[in-house]
C-alpha cells in the first residue's frame, strides 16, 4: 500500500486512484459499446462523436456515484463487533422476541403420549 509522507498508510477512502481507474474502465467500455452499436454495422461510418459523449458521461456519472458512496461511508463503532447482541441463540425463548425453531425433543414433550401439536388430551 502507498505510504504518505508521515509514514502512515493511506486510507482507501482518501485515495483517488481506485475510483478514477474504475470510472475510466467503464468509460472505455461505454466508448467501444457506443462506437459499435451506434454505427449500425461494420459497413457504415463509425460514430466517434457519440462514442466520446457516452464515454464522458459514463466517466463523470460513475465518478460522482463513487464519490457520494465514499462520503456516505461511516465505519461502525468498535463495541458493535464484539458479539454482545441480544440474539445470541435463536433457540432460547425470550431472546429476540420470537420463538426459535423447535427441536424434535421439544415437539415430543409438547405432544405428550401420541397426540398432534396443539391437541388438548384431557
Amino acid at each position: 500500500m502507498a505510504q504518505q509522507k508521515s509514514g502512515e498508510p493511506r486510507n482507501l477512502r482518501t485515495s483517488v486512484k481506485g475510483p478514477l481507474m474504475f470510472s475510466a474502465f467503464w468509460a472505455v467500455v461505454a466508448f467501444f459499446a457506443t462506437l459499435i452499436f451506434a454505427s449500425g454495422g461494420s459497413a457504415k461510418v463509425p460514430r466517434f462523436d457519440l462514442a466520446f459523449i457516452a464515454a464522458g458521461i459514463a466517466f463523470i456519472v460513475i465518478l460522482v456515484v463513487l464519490a457520494m458512496l465514499s462520503m456516505g461511508h461511516k465505519p461502525n463503532a468498535e463495541h458493535l463487533g464484539k458479539g454482545s447482541g441480544v440474539n445470541l441463540s435463536s433457540r432460547n425463548p425470550g431472546h429476540g422476541g420470537h420463538q426459535g425453531a423447535s427441536s424434535p425433543e421439544t415437539d415430543a414433550q409438547d405432544r405428550g403420549a401420541g397426540g398432534t401439536p396443539g391437541e388438548d388430551l384431557r
